[in-house]
C-alpha cells in the first residue's frame, strides 16, 4: 500500500489552484468536471505526482463557497530544505505565514505553517536537501 492523493473541498477551484501552484509550487497535473453530479476536481503535486509522490486533490462542489473545517483535520505537511526561506517566498506571493519558522516546541525540528485560501494548515518541515524532491525550493 502506499498514499495516492489527499482530497480537500474548496469555495473557488481556482483560487485554490493559484494558492498551490503559485504560492506552495506544485504544478496542476489534470483536471476534470462532472456536470451530471455538479463538480470539479484538480489534482496538484511535486515532481509529477504519483507514482513518485503523493497528490492533493481539490474538489469543488458547485454552488458550495466554504466549508466548515470541523475539529478532527490536523494538517498536510511539506518537506523544504529552509523553513525560513519557505515562509518569505510565500509571504511574498501573497500567502498567509500563520506560525513562523522556529523549532517545534519540545524539540529542534523546525516547523512553520501556512493556511490555504480555505483555511486549511500546511506545515512545513525543514529538510535535508537530498530528503526532499522539487517543491519549494
Amino acid at each position: 500500500m502506499r498514499l495516492l492523493h489527499t482530497m480537500l473541498r474548496v469555495g473557488d477551484l481556482q483560487r485554490s489552484i493559484d494558492f498551490y501552484t503559485q504560492v506552495l509550487g506544485m504544478q496542476l497535473l489534470r483536471r476534470s468536471e462532472n456536470p451530471e453530479y455538479k463538480y470539479s476536481l484538480a489534482f496538484l503535486g511535486f515532481d509529477g505526482g504519483n507514482p513518485g509522490q503523493a497528490e492533493i486533490e481539490l474538489t469543488y462542489n458547485w454552488g458550495t463557497d466554504s466549508y466548515d473545517m470541523g475539529t478532527a483535520y490536523g494538517h498536510i505537511a511539506i518537506g523544504v530544505p529552509d523553513a525560513y526561506a519557505a515562509c518569505e517566498k510565500i509571504r511574498a506571493a501573497g500567502g498567509n505565514v500563520t506560525r513562523e519558522a522556529g523549532p517545534v516546541k519540545g524539540g529542534s525540528t523546525v516547523i512553520a505553517f501556512v493556511t490555504d485560501p480555505d483555511g486549511y494548515k500546511i506545515e512545513l518541515i525543514q529538510r535535508a536537501e537530498g530528503d526532499l524532491g522539487q517543491g519549494l525550493r
